[in-house]
Order: structure tokens, then C-alpha cells, then sequence
């Protein structure tokens, strides 16, 4: 199956989709959105990784950055925030360079390690992208986060990229109904600068519509 272009949806919503379904469905289906310290703090920690105007050559190492990336099989479209080329004599010719080259996506965070997958899953989906793209294979990437300084290595493997394509089949299906899933409360949901607008907390110990009308009740008296 292949998707029409306008039926693409951000590839960097599979994050968001991955981490809470609500999240997702309140950004890009009601287009809500909600500054908080982690969200400014994350943009300006990108800034650099995104400079499209870019582009360096360290040794055996092609640094491109801001590359832009699209799947009709998987029906996203989003940039990477760096993709390293790596010389390799079973790589692939790119326009321009001499020699062979090995993609290699890397994607910052600004914070730590998570215990879920949401950031592997984005990047997996990037390498399947690229994938598409070039006509190649990308075993690895990497998650360079801010807070730790460091690389976390990303192998994907079947099972990754077979998640890849169950969520975002789920994705493409509330897309199309334009159904914003109901609150799960977590313990994520603090965290989160969608809280405000989401309210988990209408959902501990009562139902929405509950807590609506006594509301409503007490204003009247």
C-alpha cells in the first residue's frame, strides 16, 4: 500500500503518538499546542542540529543536516536533524561526492534516556525513510541526548520497524475519523505542556462530564 501526498502526516508525530495518543491527537489533529520550559528548551536544542545551511566534511564523514525525508509506503513526510554518510565500499553513490557512502541518522533530545521507545521509534522511521529514498539498508543509528552528552546506539530490527508501521497504521486510521482519543492519566502527563489544555485530572476518580456539571451546578447556586 502507498498513500497519496496529501494524506502524508508528520513523521515527527509518531513521538508524540508513541509517548500519548491524546498528545498527538490534540497537536495535530486540533492543531492545540502549549509552551512549556521543556518544549522551548528542546527547539532551541535543535536550532543547531537543524541548520540547514550546514553541511561538513570531517575525514571519512559526510555531516548533512535539516535533510528532509518522506515514505509514500509508510505515508510521512519530516527532516532528519543529522544524517551522517559514512565512507563504505558497500554503500551508495550520492550526487556530488565521490566514492560510496553509508546513511547514518542521528536525532537529538534534549534531555535523557526515556524508559519508553517513542525516540526510537522516530528514528527508526527516519532510517526507513532514507531507506525508500536511496534504495539502501540502514541497520543503526543513533539518540544524542543533551542532558547526558552522549550518543545511545539504535539497532532496527524487525521488531522496531514492525512497530513503526502498527502505530502509524493507527496514526493514518484516527487521522481520517479525526478521533482525539479520551485522557488516560500517567505519570508522564505532569510533564507534559499539553496538561492544561489535555486535563488528566478531570479523569482521577471521575468522569469528564461529572465533574462538567457540578461545576456548572455550583455556579448556578
Amino acid at each position: 500500500m502507498t498513500y497519496r501526498e496529501e494524506d502524508y502526516l508528520q513523521l515527527s508525530g509518531l513521538q508524540h503518538f508513541a509517548f500519548c495518543r491524546r498528545q498527538w491527537a490534540l497537536i495535530h489533529l486540533e492543531q492545540q499546542w502549549q509552551e512549556n520550559f521543556r518544549t522551548v528548551d528542546g527547539e532551541l536544542f535543535h536550532q543547531h542540529a537543524h541548520n540547514e545551511q550546514q553541511r561538513e566534511r570531517r575525514g571519512d564523514t559526510l555531516i548533512l543536516r535539516g535533510l528532509p525525508v518522506v515514505s509514500s509506503r509508510l505515508g510521512i513526510s519530516g527532516a532528519c536533524d543529522v544524517v551522517e554518510f559514512h565512507a563504505d565500499p558497500n554503500g551508495i553513490s550520492l550526487h556530488g561526492e565521490e566514492g560510496l557512502w553509508q546513511p547514518f541518522p542521528v536525532e537529538y533530545k534534549r534531555g535523557a534516556p526515556k524508559e519508553h521507545q517513542a525516540d526510537e521509534l522516530q528514528l527508526c522511521a527516519q532510517a526507513m525513510c532514507l531507506e525508500e529514498m536511496l534504495c539502501c539498508s540502514i541497520l543503526e543509528g543513533a539518540l544524542f541526548y543533551g542532558e547526558t552528552r552522549r550518543r545511545v546506539s539504535v539497532t532496527f530490527g524487525d521488531g522496531l520497524r514492525q512497530q513503526v508501521c502498527t502505530l502509524l497504521g493507527e496514526m493514518h486510521q484516527l487521522y481520517h475519523r479525526g478521533y482525539t482519543p479520551k485522557v488516560k492519566p500517567a505519570r508522564g502527563c505532569n510533564a507534559c505542556s499539553l496538561k492544561q489544555l489535555c486535563l488528566p485530572v478531570l479523569m482521577r476518580g471521575k468522569h469528564a462530564a461529572t465533574y462538567l456539571r457540578q461545576a456548572m451546578e455550583e455556579e448556578e447556586e
